[in-house]
């Protein structure tokens, strides 16, 4: 079929315009007249087509280079803005950046590395728009409005009058200088953890730091794991100031605070938990009325009672935003006199709670809802594995209990599925550490009942309390500003790339409604138990999703097939759920609105956090995976094809997750990686290396400084 020729007025003017229209779309496209008359499909005449290209290259719009081709000349379309936003710094390798500004429908604003004034990834800063070529834009860095860290982790350096710490983050680009008495007597070489107390104007132009902590020489896992959390913006330490007011807190439960509250002690209630966890901040109740009605308690740990805004450790909670949970190590959000001892939901101990409750019928419908602070009495701790076997053998300790929360939990995550969510999980690499911290096993951590059942009991009450919220404020015709936390749509090219990849392994996608799209994943993830082919498709599905966030706007959660949905289940690891706690026993009893502004501003603070928490995460498992397979170079594994590049195929190892290259160095002859990234074929035997192919591989080297692994293939024994 013959594309329609594209019927213009007759001016010059819109000729010139459709030209222009399709070199801006195609800013790289260099082109000669024949060709770009036939990408814009425009029925006119040559002449006229001819005198509107010399017009261009006139104006200097088109630039004409010595082979008679045009290309669009980018900088007749620059205008200076001068206008000034506030944003989020996001580093490049190449040591430039992007400023996230938040602005609805506003492009990141690129920044040099000329033009950083000293900012690091994620200081929030000052940044003015220089230039704009379309929705492209970029400024200049004016001012450091607030440091992301303060703390880096480095060698120091040490000559007669003076010393300097040369950081080992990539992105601080200049060194710290020290002043002697400031060494806490490092020794040349050693390792420290320096703070900046005076940073330099100049880009160029070292900090002045302090010596906080002396590691000494010796480099290891310890202080590769500090190093990942101080290079990804969070302190090791807190401040003096929070520990001495976490020292201050009342611990004793008055009988007056248990007269303001609901009495729930008397009520069944335990916690389900990982048996290395110490900070417990949620726990179950179970109690059933003569009518046939019964009533479960979703009850989490009061950290808004004890942690006041704008208090000391408030705003170190707020700056952290999170715990963050490495392989070997967790660095909490609050202290430990808070995190693992007042707020835990520990058993056989009265704790101050702020509880959802529901009255469900005999159809296992709900009936009511309540919110509202409480007093309750973990009377069993349970960790997964104990708990799931009471499930399975319907023996132990409450096995009646947990059989009715399990019942219910089904229930309701079939409710989820019927309304839209979608089903994939991420799998959790998990590791076996000795006395020494080193990983003597890695391997996938199985989901099972007793994990499923905590999760949908606080997705009940993390949907309920974001609804009860909107309802308020839509019963009296205003908005209560809220942290929601939402989940945008699939990017539809994303989706489009997914779903190529899908059909190179078989696998047809339905991508042509929001709906459609949830049904067609929630089929892949059922299909990967017969086609285990399928499974490594699951990760690249995660990915081509949009990340969940929290913001004032909400627009439902979709991935879980919400219309409004909270955090609350977790505030003595997420700031979140302090913020909605506030939020909501303000406008229990009456109508309460924060200021919308600012209450974006920290969403924005603590999504980032977030992210640098996820980071951090991965790189301390990416680390524990390398040190695993240190001591397993010589041995042969189990893997499949994971990715390609020009130069390799990356290989995970079944079981254990961890991955690897295959450099095509070590093939015998030259393997052509086509442009999809789905196959590569050896270009004399016609060999075929396809995504998700099995493979046996041997380990070669790893490397923990680069966090590399090296693999071979094994001939002859593919799995």
């Amino acid at each position: 079929m013959r594309k329609k020729k594209n019927k213009l007025g007759s001016s010059a003017k819109d000729l010139k315009k459709e030209i222009i229209k399709f070199y801006k779309s195609h800013p790289r496209k260099r082109l000669n007249s024949k060709q770009l008359s036939k990408k814009i499909n425009i029925n006119k005449s040559v002449d006229a087509f001819y005198h509107a290209l010399e017009e261009l290259t006139k104006e200097k719009k088109l630039l004409k280079t010595e082979d008679h081709r045009y290309r669009l000349n980018k900088f007749a379309f620059e205008k200076v803005d001068n206008e000034t936003y506030t944003g989020t710094v996001d580093m490049t390798r190449q040591g430039a950046a992007y400023i996230v500004t938040g602005e609805d429908d506003m492009e990141d604003i690129f920044v040099s590395s000329r033009n950083l004034n000293s900012a690091l990834d994620g200081d929030k800063v000052e940044v003015m728009v220089t230039f704009s070529r379309g929705k492209k834009l970029e400024g200049v860095i004016t001012r450091v409005v607030t440091r992301a860290t303060e703390h880096f982790i480095g060698t120091i350096r040490v000559s007669k009058k003076y010393a300097f710490v040369i950081p080992d983050n990539p992105n601080m680009p200049v060194d710290v200088f020290v002043p002697l008495p400031e060494t806490k007597k490092a020794k040349d070489g050693e390792k420290v953890l320096v703070k900046i107390v005076e940073w330099s104007k100049n880009s160029n132009k070292s900090p002045v730091g302090r010596v906080m902590s002396v590691f000494g020489m010796e480099a290891g896992s310890d202080l590769e794991m500090k190093s990942i959390l101080v290079n990804n913006g969070f302190n090791l330490e807190f401040p003096l100031a929070v520990m001495a007011q976490a020292q201050k807190l009342q611990t004793a439960i008055t009988e007056n605070e248990i007269g303001e509250r609901r009495d729930m002690r008397q009520i069944l209630t335990f916690t389900i938990d990982p048996d290395t966890a110490k900070d417990f901040d949620d726990a179950l109740s179970l109690q059933y009325f003569e009518d046939g009605k019964y009533e479960v308690g979703i009850h989490i740990a009061d950290v808004s009672h004890y942690v006041a805004a704008g208090s000391a450790i408030d705003e170190e909670a707020r700056k952290r935003s999170t715990s963050v949970y490495l392989v070997d190590r967790v660095l909490p959000m609050l202290p430990e006199q808070l995190s693992n001892e007042l707020c835990s939901l520990r058993p056989n101990e009265d704790k101050l709670t702020f509880s959802a409750v529901f009255t469900f019928d005999e159809k296992d419908e709900i009936t009511s809802r309540w919110f509202g602070r409480t007093v309750t009495h973990s009377d069993r701790r349970f960790t997964y594995e104990e708990a799931q076997t009471v499930l399975e053998t319907g023996e132990g300790d409450h096995a009646a209990e947990l059989k009715k929360l399990n019942e219910l939990a089904y229930k309701l995550r079939d409710k989820r599925y019927e309304h839209g969510a979608i089903s994939f999980e991420s799998e959790e690499v998990k590791f076996k550490l000795n006395e020494a911290g080193e990983p003597i096993d890695v391997y996938v951590k199985e989901r099972k009942d007793a994990h499923m059942l905590v999760e949908d009991f606080m997705l009940l009450a993390n949907r309920e309390v974001a609804t009860f919220i909107h309802k308020k404020g839509k019963k009296n015709n205003t908005e209560i500003p809220f942290v929601y936390r939402i989940h945008d749509t699939p990017d539809p090219e994303k989706l489009a790339d997914f779903a190529r990849f899908a059909a190179e392994l078989g696998h047809k996608m339905n991508f042509n409604t929001p709906e459609e799209i949830a049904k067609s994943f929630n089929e892949l993830s059922a299909l990967k138990k017969e086609k285990p082919e399928l499974k490594m498709l699951e990760p690249l599905a995660i990915r081509s999703m949009a990340k969940a966030v929290y913001s004032t706007q909400n627009i439902g959660h979709y991935g879980l097939g919400f219309e409004f949905y909270a955090h609350f289940t977790s505030p003595i690891r997420r700031y979140a759920d302090v913020l909605v706690h506030r939020i909501l026993f303000k406008n229990l009893t009456d109508l309460v609105r924060v200021n919308k502004e600012k209450l974006e501003e920290k969403c924005q603070h603590i999504s980032l956090q977030e992210r640098r928490a996820m980071t951090a995460e991965r790189e301390s498992i990416r680390y524990k995976q390398v040190e695993y397979l240190k001591n397993q170079v010589g041995n042969t594994f189990d893997g499949v094809i994971s990715g390609m590049l020009d130069r390799g195929l990356f290989i995970e190892l079944s079981g254990s997750r961890c991955e690897g290259m295959v450099s095509f160095e070590l093939f015998d002859e030259p393997v052509i990686v086509e442009d999809n990234r789905l196959k590569a074929k050896g270009r004399h035997s016609g060999t075929e290396y396809k995504m998700g192919d099995k493979v046996r591989v041997v380990i070669l080297s790893a490397d923990l400084s680069r966090r590399r692994i090296e693999m071979n293939l094994v001939e002859g024994e593919e799995g």
